[in-house]
């Protein structure tokens, strides 16, 4: 039996989790993260990652499990908020710290930016766990949810997985420098959303025929 990984700083609390569950311990964690229920895991994925990058696990399944875990809990969050509604959701949410204000202020951030948010929500702490279950409420049509949910979870779980097998002993300086700067990445992102969809709206005006004069 290969000798205990020695993960760095905060990674360390979860090496008795990884060595008995292993895979498991990814799926389970970032599954109820991802419907709202507060646990590590993205900490977990990034333990993860590292174990795989000492040998102790294979990265290529921690990214698989990642990815599958991070849309099963992501779209039950959904059922919840698309069949419960924001009653049910406001009802239990104070077990988990969703209160109205903060349903409320996420439901307006995601009518606003729509699929970006989706998309880039896993890299800001708070609205990964609520991403599902306010697209839910706020009536986002499933098949733009699972679509842009996709895309988000590749970036996050690539991000990360790469992260936690190449940096070794620099992961969490690494971890502190992207959630210091990924709220600055979410405007980005907007923004260029923002761009394409006036662009696209132009040229459609511009295709249409004159009118009688």
């Amino acid at each position: 039996m290969s000798a205990p990984v020695q993960l760095p700083g905060f990674l360390q609390t979860l090496a008795p989790v990884l060595d008995r569950w292993g895979y498991l311990a990814v799926a389970f964690l970032l599954f109820v993260e991802d419907f709202g229920v507060p646990a590590p895991g993205e900490t977990v994925l990034i333990a993860a990652s590292a174990y795989a990058g000492a040998g102790r696990l294979n990265i290529v399944a921690v990214g698989v499990v990642a990815f599958a875990a991070a849309m099963l809990g992501d779209n039950t969050g959904y059922a919840i908020g698309h069949f419960g509604g924001r009653a049910l959701v406001l009802r239990y949410g104070r077990y988990v710290r969703l209160t109205e204000e903060r349903l409320s202020k996420a439901e307006s951030f995601f009518t606003r930016r729509g699929g970006a948010i989706v998309a880039f929500a896993r890299f800001i702490e708070g609205l990964r766990q609520a991403n599902g279950i306010v697209a839910g409420t706020t009536g986002m049509h499933w098949r733009k949810f699972v679509l842009f949910n996709a895309l988000g979870a590749v970036l996050w779980v690539g991000t990360w997985t790469s992260v936690g097998y190449l940096a070794g002993g620099h992961i969490e300086t690494i971890y502190r420098q992207v959630g210091r700067y990924s709220l600055y990445l979410l405007a980005s992102a907007a923004v260029i959303v923002i761009v394409l969809i006036v662009v696209r709206h132009r040229r459609r005006r511009n295709q249409r025929p004159p009118g009688p004069s």
